[in-house]
Order: C-alpha cells, then sequence, then structure tokens
C-alpha cells in the first residue's frame, strides 16, 4: 500500500505522540463532549482522525459503542493495543476519511486535533477534500446527529505569515494553507500540507453538506472554554447537527 507523506510522518510521531502537552486534559475533554452532545450509554459514536484513540478509549470506558477511523496504521496500532489491555470492544478501521463511508449510522460524531481534517497531500484540492470528509460523516450520522470538530483557525494561519511566505511557496493565501518540509529520524524529507478555516468558510461548507451549525467558538486544546474566537487561537470548535 502507497503511503501518503502524512503517513510517514505519523508512523514517526505515533510512538511520542501521547507526550504532547494537549493530550493531557483527556478526561475533561470526555465530560465536555458528554455535556456538549449529550451523549448517553449505549449510543454509538464515531471518531474521524481517532489516532491513538484516547477520546475513543474515554468514551468507551462510559458504556459507549465507539469506532474509529483513522489514516496511520501506526497511531491505530496504539490505539487497539491500548484497548485490548483496557478490554475495551473498540472497532478501529484504517481509511481516508474523504473516501470512507461505513455501512452504518451513528448517533453522533466528532473529529478532534486535526485528526483528519485539515491535513492533505500534494496534489489534493482542499476545498473538494474537506467537503468529501463532510459529506461522508453526514452519511454516516442519523437524523438529528450532533457533530464536534476542532479545525485550524485560518485567521491565525494569514497573521502568521507573510507576503514572502506566499512568494517562496509556504503560504497559499487562496486557500488558507500551509506547506511544511520536515524531516523523519531517517533523513527523509517529506512535505506536508495543512489547511485553516473561516468561520464564514466553515459554515457555508457544513450548510452545502446538511449541518446546521449551534456554536462556533475558539476550541484550541486545553482550552475549552465556550468563548468567542480569538484571531490568534490555534483552533475554532464548530458543534453542528445533521438536518
Amino acid at each position: 500500500m502507497h503511503s501518503s507523506n502524512w503517513q510517514k510522518f505519523f508512523k514517526e510521531e505515533a510512538p511520542r505522540y501521547l507526550d504532547n502537552c494537549f493530550t493531557k486534559n483527556t478526561e475533561f475533554e470526555i465530560r465536555f463532549l458528554i455535556d456538549e452532545l449529550g451523549l448517553k450509554e449505549g449510543d454509538h459514536i464515531l471518531d474521524i482522525g481517532c489516532g491513538t484513540g484516547r477520546h475513543s478509549l474515554g468514551l468507551a470506558k462510559e458504556k459507549m459503542n465507539v469506532t474509529g477511523i483513522d489514516l496511520s496504521h501506526d497511531m491505530l496500532g496504539i490505539a487497539r493495543q491500548k484497548a485490548q489491555e483496557l478490554g475495551q470492544n473498540i472497532t478501529f478501521i484504517q481509511g481516508n476519511a474523504s473516501k470512507i463511508r461505513l455501512d452504518k449510522q451513528f448517533d453522533h460524531a466528532i473529529c478532534i486535533c486535526e485528526g483528519a481534517f485539515g491535513l492533505f497531500e500534494e496534489g489534493v484540492e482542499p476545498f473538494k477534500y474537506h467537503i468529501d470528509i463532510l459529506k461522508n460523516v453526514n452519511f454516516m450520522l442519523k437524523p438529528d446527529g450532533r457533530f464536534l470538530m476542532t479545525v485550524l483557525n485560518g485567521f491565525k494561519k494569514i497573521r502568521e505569515h507573510t507576503d514572502g511566505d506566499i512568494s517562496k511557496g509556504i503560504f497559499d493565501s487562496l486557500t488558507i494553507s500551509s506547506t511544511m518540509e520536515m524531516e523523519l529520524s531517517d533523513g527523509f524529507k517529506v512535505e506536508v500540507h495543512e489547511k485553516g478555516f473561516l468561520p464564514y468558510e466553515l459554515t457555508q461548507m457544513l450548510n452545502e453538506t446538511g449541518f446546521s451549525i449551534i456554536n462556533l467558538w475558539g476550541g484550541s486544546a486545553c482550552e475549552w472554554n465556550k468563548q468567542p474566537l480569538k484571531l490568534d487561537e490555534y483552533e475554532i470548535m464548530v458543534i453542528s447537527r445533521k438536518i
């Protein structure tokens, strides 16, 4: 199977992913998800871009039926191992969120910490790619199902780049996307791309794919405080529902 550059990056990142500071507030985040989405025991939850499964594991602990999807075989390997150690029956599936549609409908869905939304490959048209993800999520949700996602804040991405970055091809002002070259431990370099989003753009994309926005806040990791979005905040949090 051909490995994308993001897969190569997460292969190296997987063993140390849980050392990142933004992974240390999981218990609070699980309670936040339960409260804001109105989750209850027995609900079927879809975790898109589940990574090492920290939210999937936390929701399963609360007796929910969880299915996690992620592009990275290596991140999923850690998730499966942790689920086995905890005796949890979680379905983990490797797949591209823009292409995968499961023959099952879920009560609610989450996509957190840029596990899928915002990361794309060279040659991929970012608008279509992310619209396809939203279409697939909508297809897999039951009517009135809620969808909570965090995405990179486009305002911050614009403010941290310069006209020089545009001329160098580091930043694309049309798509609000940046290009980064990352060197792996073996010296191999991979070029990866990530996109920021503006509130109006997110609203249009969600409406176009069958969602209605309930709330939009600033939502950076460790600061899920339901406050108005700040221009330099790292992430935007959106809660929507399937129409």
